[in-house]
């Protein structure tokens, strides 16, 4: 049998260990992106374990999420960012530059490389056949510090491509119909790579989309190869010199495989409050729209942009209709103000916010009262647009812009408008948003704003703990549930104090309280527990509080890493009919840790209702050093 793409990449980069399924590797990490959201806690982790200079060949700090400057905090963490990046080696993009994930795409991803960002997205790198993982910001921070990343190997998922797709139909409707079959649950413990002879009817931007999106799915990461398509790409950024071709072997071993039927795709839309709530947009029917948002890191590239301004030309918005557009980077908006697109867009009625995350994390626009909101976004997780009883469809970019016109949500192929094609174009690059660092290093000072405060470390872990049962929670809990994600907070991303006020609000609003009157704390959840953004926060806060361990039927990838780094043991239900059994204030011991993680399983006791639970411990064993030493920092 041959090697898979996949296994190509990790052998090219393998540092320590066996690259077999199950077994946990060492790799050497080649580029690596925070952003400012992240960010501030990546870099003050830099400093915690006093770096001198990064192992990376290349790392970027954009600041792309918390732009919107209400007040000082996030302009402090910008100022704080920038003369860490420049104290460190690390380029800084200015806030104005674009999304992260676009620019990184355009600028510095290579065919071939491995890529570590501090943000769940970070597979979009994979339409550019990189292996781009998304993990914490202390994982990061480590990568910049020893040039490394620790991984256990997944099983790979090759998704086989056929045909090409229908007229109106994009690579937005393939990741939903995708979601649709396999769940937000379905990609967990693997690497989907993509193959078949429908991958080269896709650009870059489009593989980039459908990589993107395999955050959602829950995978590690997704890759295509690396083509002629990727050379056009390259070329047109002014890189071509960076072109590889990669591909799998024609008998590469994949531990499973399916295949999808690129023409038989329409028009998809992911309905409220989940990424795999998936119909055709025929099916969900004409839902009346309030809002419009189009960009994000999934749908902000040249290409999207321009099919919006090609369906929007000489139509009008709807008038109860709000049209929001945030373009994916500088580049791309100085090219439609070059073209004409961008009077286009204007013309139409739609308002041009600035080249950044924006809207989809809840960075201003949010939608009216109970209003419908059509968003070319990645999540729809309830309350994440900034309002609670929003309902949030998540559609692609022709899609949003034909129901733009109508007021409906509407399936394009019903509109008599003639279909966007768009030419290749080559970008003339700029550097007025990059700040290159110096060779100054250590001697240049760091800009500490009042808001950015240190973030909590964990004591190393006691042989016996006894926990009061602080929160019950349900499947599929999100980062943005655990730790809510708005223009509110946001700013005080570098304050887990005062973030830590509002872990679990829209939940059960007391647990802050109740943590602090109990002291120390147990979770107890139940599947995909953390499923969304890379967050570490939603790890830091809860630590802050005092939790000391989650007991969950199952975890979401990043954030039980991100448990594992704080000290919080991430325990597994060995019999998941025992979660039903635990009430909220029951009293639980938990003893003989350091035996427990040894053998693989530990026991704990309901004291309140005199029941015995096992529990699983996956950890692996580098993984059970941190836990023991109450985290990755204090080892």
């Amino acid at each position: 049998m041959g090697d898979s793409l996949t296994y190509k990449i990790l052998r090219e980069h393998l540092v320590e260990g066996t690259l077999k399924q199950g077994e946990e590797i060492t790799i050497k990490i080649d580029q690596t992106l925070t952003q400012d959201s992240t960010g501030t806690m990546v870099y003050l982790q830099l400093e915690a374990m006093n770096v001198d200079k990064i192992k990376t060949e290349l790392s970027v700090a954009y600041a792309d999420h918390n732009t919107l400057q209400t007040g000082f905090e996030n302009a402090d963490d910008h100022a704080f960012i920038e003369s860490a990046a420049k104290r460190h080696g690390v380029i800084f993009s200015k806030p104005g530059h674009g999304i992260c994930h676009q620019l990184h795409l355009e600028d510095y991803g290579i065919p071939g490389k491995t890529l570590l960002g501090s943000d769940s997205h970070t597979p979009t790198g994979g339409g550019l056949s990189m292996l781009a993982i998304g993990a914490g910001g202390l994982d990061v921070a480590i990568a910049m510090a020893k040039g490394t990343y620790i991984l256990t190997v997944p099983g790979i998922l090759n998704i086989e491509l056929k045909n090409s797709l229908m007229q109106w139909s994009s690579a937005k409707d393939v990741i939903l119909k995708i979601l649709k079959e396999l769940t937000v649950k379905g990609g967990v413990g693997k690497i989907i790579e993509y193959t078949g002879d429908g991958v080269s009817s896709l650009s870059v931007t489009d593989r980039a989309t459908i990589t993107n999106m395999g955050a959602e799915l829950g995978a590690t990461t997704s890759i295509f190869e690396s083509d002629e398509n990727t050379k056009q790409y390259l070329k047109n950024q002014g890189r071509e010199e960076d072109f590889r071709p990669l591909k799998a072997d024609s008998d590469a071993f994949y531990n499973e495989h399916i295949v999808i039927d690129l023409s038989q795709i329409p028009p998809q839309v992911a309905k409220p409050h989940s990424p795999d709530n998936v119909s055709d947009v025929r099916e969900a029917g004409p839902v009346p729209v309030d809002q419009v948002a189009i960009g994000s890191c999934t749908n902000s590239s040249y290409t999207d942009l321009m099919k919006v301004a090609g369906i929007l030309k000489g139509h009008k918005v709807k008038e109860n209709v709000s049209l929001v557009i945030s373009p994916g980077s500088s580049t791309i908006l100085a090219e439609m103000a070059r073209n004409g697109a961008l009077a286009d867009l204007i013309d139409a009625g739609a308002r041009i916010i600035e080249n950044a995350c924006g809207p989809c994390i809840g960075m201003g626009q949010s939608p009216k009262s109970g209003a419908v909101s059509l968003r070319t976004f990645n999540r729809n997780f309830k309350g994440r647009s900034g309002t609670n009883d929003a309902l949030i469809y998540l559609v692609s970019p022709e899609t949003a812009a034909v129901s733009a016109i109508t007021g409906v949500l509407t399936d394009p192929r019903d509109m008599d408008i003639e279909y966007p094609v768009i030419n290749e174009v080559s970008f003339s690059k700029k550097d007025s948003f990059i700040v290159n660092p110096g060779r100054e290093g250590k001697s240049i000072p760091l800009e500490m704003g009042s808001n950015i405060l240190p973030f909590p470390i964990n004591t190393e872990l006691s042989d016996e703990l006894i926990l009061t049962t602080a929160l019950k929670v349900k499947d599929n809990i999100t980062t943005d549930d655990i730790m809510p994600s708005d223009a509110r907070l946001l700013p005080y991303r570098s304050n887990i104090p005062y973030l830590s006020r509002f872990s679990f609000e829209k939940i059960d609003k007391d647990f802050p309280q109740r943590c602090e009157e109990k002291g120390s704390c147990l979770i107890v959840a139940g599947d995909n527990y953390g499923q969304g953004s890379s967050r570490e926060h939603a790890a830091l806060a809860p630590l802050y509080l005092g939790v000391k361990a989650v007991f969950a039927k199952s975890f979401a990838r990043i954030h039980r890493s991100n448990l594992i780094n704080s000290g919080i043991l991430p325990l597994v239900f060995k019999n998941e009919e025992d979660y039903e059994t635990i009430s909220l204030y029951d009293t639980v011991s938990l003893s003989n840790l350091r035996e427990g993680l040894e053998r693989g399983e530990i026991k704990a006791v309901n004291l309140t209702k005199n029941l015995t639970y096992d529990l699983v411990n996956t950890l692996s064993k580098k993984e059970r050093k941190i836990i023991l030493k109450g985290g990755k920092i204090n080892l």
